[in-house]
């Protein structure tokens, strides 16, 4: 089993080994090595209390993963701009991977961890990557007219809902990595680097 790799500096909270997790925990890093080749830091960082993990396991799962009239490169988008306001190091590296993965574009992925303005979006994705960026930047200035906008390119009351909730999670996750100095997975520098093969024929 692979171990993880400068996860964080808080000496006072423990970064357990496959070993000393709970039996739960465990089958939990057994199923992230199975689907991702391994463990995400973030999730070791957790795993010193069960239910913390849990907790932020289920609310990932659901904003991440859940039904939603957004796809899940989007929420991966919303994902990476966020942390590049706040320049959570952990974040920008692990899902700006995920952006590259999912989107077969690198290039796209190192424009929205620097500046997602330059980036050549349809007006739905850029409209919700604004949105995203006043959440994260001024909240308190949202108004009806910024929902608005958001429904002039087609999302429901439902899909800015979502919008929010991810761009409000990783504006959490993003000062908790940054607080406890913890530090991405080797792995994800080196993933989805090269364009995906254009389809034979």
């Amino acid at each position: 089993m692979p171990q993880p790799d400068r996860v964080h500096a808080l000496e006072g909270v423990p970064v357990p080994t496959r070993e000393q997790v709970s039996e739960a925990t465990g089958r939990y890093w057994d199923k992230c090595i199975e689907k991702l080749g391994l463990v995400p830091n973030v999730l070791v960082a957790y795993s010193f209390d069960h239910k913390k993990l849990q907790g932020f396991t289920a609310m990932y799962n659901e904003l991440m993963l859940g039904e939603s009239g957004l796809s899940k490169l989007e929420r991966e988008m919303i994902a990476v701009v966020v942390s590049s306001i706040n320049r959570c190091y952990y974040c920008l590296v692990a899902h700006g991977a995920a952006v590259r993965e999912l989107s077969g574009d690198p290039e796209l992925g190192e424009m929205l961890v620097m500046n997602y303005r330059v980036a050549e979006l349809p007006p739905r994705q850029r409209a919700m990557l604004d949105f995203a960026a006043k959440v994260t930047e001024a909240s308190y200035r949202i108004e009806e007219a910024d929902r608005e906008a958001l429904r002039a390119v087609g999302f429901s009351d439902r899909d800015i809902w979502d919008i929010a909730a991810v761009a409000a999670f990783f504006n959490m996750t993003n000062r908790m990595a940054s607080a406890i100095a913890m530090m991405p997975n080797r792995a994800y520098h080196t993933m989805a680097r090269t364009p995906r093969p254009e389809p034979a024929g």
